[in-house]
């Protein structure tokens, strides 16, 4: 990534892989973007590598290439932004677009965040740290869609468990919330 971050460019990350996901609607007329949720992903469960992610955000993942396949294959799920462990970007939605993240959510008495929510996912499981280039990539990445979009504060940004307590753990707790909203300000 350039010194200095990356650009957003017609609702699209410049610094990132351009890899589209069939997994979106569009949000109404009305709808502004003012939350960002952090996940966590890793497939098969608590490996990483292997394009398996982006697979699965395409409709592409093989059923047969792991036993855990078989119960997600048929989902329909995308971010609108991957970071992987190397600091690697893809982008399958552009953010003016309705990433399907969330799910069932909530936040500040309104249900269905994937309405007027940017979703980032961290390659990455409960139980490990992130890297050094995960924190990088999201700080800048962070910056620039405060920027483009200002409706999302420094408490506006959550983690899936947030909205939606007792379904989802990701970010997990191993994402230092207090390193990450640091470097943000």
């Amino acid at each position: 990534m350039p010194t200095g971050g990356s650009l957003i460019n017609k609702h699209r990350l410049t610094a990132a892989k351009q890899l589209a996901s069939p997994n979106f609607s569009e949000r109404t007329q009305t709808a502004k973007i003012e939350l960002l949720v952090i996940h966590n992903i890793s497939l098969p469960p608590g490996q990483f590598g292997g394009g398996y992610i982006e697979a699965f955000f395409s409709n592409q993942l093989d059923p047969d290439d792991d036993p855990y396949f078989r119960d997600i294959a048929q989902l329909t799920v995308s971010a609108h932004l991957l970071i992987d462990r190397l600091g690697h970007m893809t982008q399958f939605v552009p953010f003016d677009k309705k990433a399907w993240h969330a799910g069932a959510s909530h936040f500040e008495g309104r249900d269905n965040c994937n309405d007027f929510s940017i979703g980032i996912e961290l390659e990455g499981c409960d139980d490990e740290p992130f890297t050094v280039l995960q924190y990088e990539r999201l700080v800048s990445v962070t910056q620039q869609l405060m920027a483009e979009y200002p409706d999302i504060t420094l408490d506006r940004i959550v983690g899936h468990s947030d909205i939606a307590p007792g379904r989802k753990t990701d970010p997990g707790p191993h994402f230092d919330w207090a390193l990450f909203r640091a470097q943000c300000a």
